[in-house]
């Protein structure tokens, strides 16, 4: 079966069912990620300065082809260490193989930039006490690459509410650059369950507080 075939029967039938919630719910989501967006800018003013990043995350340039296009093979492979490197929850990713206009969505929000991207993610992983990102699968389509993830994680609030989830990342290439032009996560699992993940105490929490 062709690469092209396998792309269409997967968008044809990989709803995740944070696809299918209803309105009222989106909507809630969308104040949920905008409000855990600002606690990220408000908490990072009180974050001690971070460490420079390594010159070959922040500044690598991809090979090109004599079209001056970045290489597949070399995006591919950058992005699969991006994921040793936690880069939802560091912002440590390769820049050079995003576009700087790049489109970024899950099931709460979609914006464009690939520096209020990084921003978001730093901003995040300053929330979390321990995390642990870990790239399942990897597959290879025409235009777009699908990365399948695990995800799990102690945010820092005082209730240290434990997060944990499983889902996926296309990742679309633009046709001239060859540079990811969309990055669009899903999640298996709903959206509104996370948010019940983080409204509810770790068990360690109530151990601490009965002082069992």
């Amino acid at each position: 079966m062709s690469s092209v075939l396998v792309g269409e029967k997967l968008n044809q039938t990989s709803d995740s069912p944070t696809d299918k919630q209803s309105q009222p719910e989106k909507a809630l989501l969308k104040v949920a990620w905008y409000s855990s967006e600002l606690l990220g800018i408000a908490t990072s003013f009180f974050r001690p300065p971070s460490k420079a990043e390594a010159p070959e995350t922040a500044a690598l340039e991809l090979a090109r082809d004599g079209s001056g296009a970045v290489d597949r093979a070399m995006v591919v492979k950058s992005i699969k260490q991006d994921f040793e490197r936690s880069y939802f929850v560091t912002g440590n990713l390769t820049l050079d193989a995003y576009e700087e206009d790049c489109e970024f969505a899950d099931p709460a929000s979609s914006f464009k930039g690939l520096q209020r991207f990084k921003r978001n993610c730093t901003n995040f992983g300053s929330l979390l006490t321990k995390s642990n990102m870990k790239l399942m699968k990897w597959e290879d389509f025409r235009d777009k690459g699908i990365g399948h993830w695990r995800f799990s994680c102690i945010l820092s609030f005082p209730w240290k509410p434990i997060l944990s989830a499983s889902g996926y990342t296309e990742y679309y290439f633009d046709e001239f650059s060859g540079k990811v032009c969309r990055h669009v996560e899903h999640w298996n699992v709903p959206k509104m369950v996370l948010l019940k993940q983080i409204l509810k105490p770790s068990r360690g929490f109530w151990l601490k507080k009965t002082g069992g």
